[in-house]
């Protein structure tokens, strides 16, 4: 994993610091309420999930989280870890829930992940590029989790 963020980008919050804002932005993510993950954006920040484009903007940051929670009614995110790394920050998560939304599948899926942060003014998150394996995701929604780690 390679920080992919610009020199000159700085990150000037403690460990400890790091630690409770992860925490909560992981209570964001658990709570169904969409507008709880936007407001940890700096309001032009920005989302990207795998090679995706971009979700800029707050509302568009929300409509991503609204996407999760309605495919996930149950839907858990639990923080594996947060740590700084180089100038940013790296946030390790794993999603757990079962796909009962509207048109979902029924199966159950547990997948892992992280995002790369980068801290802007006001100590927001200005951008995120976030990770999974999509192919793993798409079988768990197919097949459901079968309790493997691949």
């Amino acid at each position: 994993m390679t920080n992919r963020f610009k020199p000159g980008d700085t990150m000037t919050m403690s460990p400890e610091q790091l630690h409770d804002f992860a925490t909560r932005y992981t209570e964001a993510w658990c709570s169904q309420d969409p507008a709880a993950v936007a407001a940890f954006f700096s309001p032009t920040g920005s989302l990207q999930v795998n090679d995706g484009a971009p979700a800029v903007g707050r509302a568009a940051i929300a409509e991503v989280a609204q996407g999760f929670m309605s495919d996930f009614p149950d839907m858990v995110v639990l923080m594996d870890e947060a740590r700084i790394q180089g100038e940013g920050a790296v946030y390790k998560w794993t999603l757990v829930g079962n796909n009962t939304g509207p048109g979902g599948t029924g199966k159950s899926v547990r997948v892992s992940g992280f995002e790369e942060w980068r801290f802007g003014p006001g100590g927001l998150i200005a951008e995120s590029l976030g990770h999974f394996d999509g192919a793993e995701y798409q079988r768990q929604l197919e097949h459901g989790y079968d309790g493997s780690s691949r």
